[in-house]
């Protein structure tokens, strides 16, 4: 996994929430319902994320899918040399 795809990510998920977030804080009677400001940046954020950062996303999980298919064929790997090293010692 290429740490600048995971870095980007969640740089560009924060901003579609924070900014949202921001913006309706300025105004007053958001202020008093913080909790409901929250709730429509969120909205605001995970729309914005479906239509926008499918790109950042594809390269996060094409990433961590490399990451694991390499850390399988390890894991495979060494059962395998484990396996030969045990079939190859002579039996008492």
């Amino acid at each position: 996994m290429h740490v600048r795809s995971a870095l980007v990510y969640t740089v560009l998920r924060l901003l579609v929430f924070v900014v949202p977030f921001a913006i309706m804080m300025l105004f007053q009677i958001m202020r008093e319902y913080y909790w409901l400001s929250a709730i429509f940046a969120a909205l605001i954020g995970l729309s914005l994320s479906v239509l926008f950062l499918r790109r950042p996303l594809d390269d996060l999980t094409a990433g961590l899918a490399a990451r694991r298919r390499a850390r399988r064929d390890t894991d495979e790997d060494a059962e395998d040399a484990a396996a030969d090293q045990v079939a190859s010692t002579p039996s008492e």
